[in-house]
């Protein structure tokens, strides 16, 4: 049996549940939600659920080790399923991209997220697909930590529930017809 791992990353604790940096577990939360599902279960420093999306085993993972340490858990919960980096999707905040927009990025650099480069140093690779979601930068670095780590603002929430059916919808396109596709599907959206 070949199985697929969809990870959302963010921080543990209801302290993060809503904010910016938190948007991977969202999605990955709406991708359960989707096939009536919820994540219930704990391994691997991990809350997961087992799925079958468009004919497929996934595994939805929600690494609990921090966002700086993602990389671990899902590197153990890959290699335990004989996952190959290649077949591992993930769903991280973005702050390159206005808030809401939605990008498919395959084999790039961790571009200063340190929850993406925390999975590339745990892998030793990065083949893995990455949902890009956007949300925007303060305008200073000095704010970067204040700002991830804050709530979504009026603004934002109008939006919020819109961009994270659209990156769940990323992810079960490319479940079903491959990252290519949805690259030029996605990437493309206004």
């Amino acid at each position: 049996m070949k199985f697929k791992i969809i990870a959302g990353l963010g921080n543990p604790g209801k302290n993060y549940a809503q904010t910016r940096h938190n948007i991977g577990f969202l999605v990955v939360e709406a991708l359960a939600s989707k096939s009536h599902l919820s994540i219930d279960k704990s391994r691997f420093d991990s809350e997961y659920v087992k799925a079958k999306i468009n004919g497929q085993d996934v595994f939805l993972v929600k690494p609990l080790s921090y966002m700086n340490r993602s990389g671990w858990p899902i590197q153990k919960f890959a290699s335990y399923y004989k996952v190959g980096i290649e077949d591992i999707i993930i769903a991280h905040d973005d702050m390159d991209l206005e808030f809401g927009k939605v990008k498919i990025v395959k084999s790039r650099g961790h571009g200063g997220h340190n929850g993406v480069r925390s999975i590339i140093d745990a892998f030793g690779k990065k083949d893995c697909i990455r949902i890009r979601v956007g949300v925007g930068h303060p305008g200073s670095s000095k704010n970067v930590t204040g700002h991830v780590l804050g709530s979504f603002s009026p603004d934002e929430l109008s939006i919020l529930d819109d961009c994270i059916d659209t990156a769940s919808n990323a992810c079960l396109h490319i479940l079903e017809n491959g990252v290519t596709s949805a690259m030029n599907l996605f990437n493309t959206k206004r």
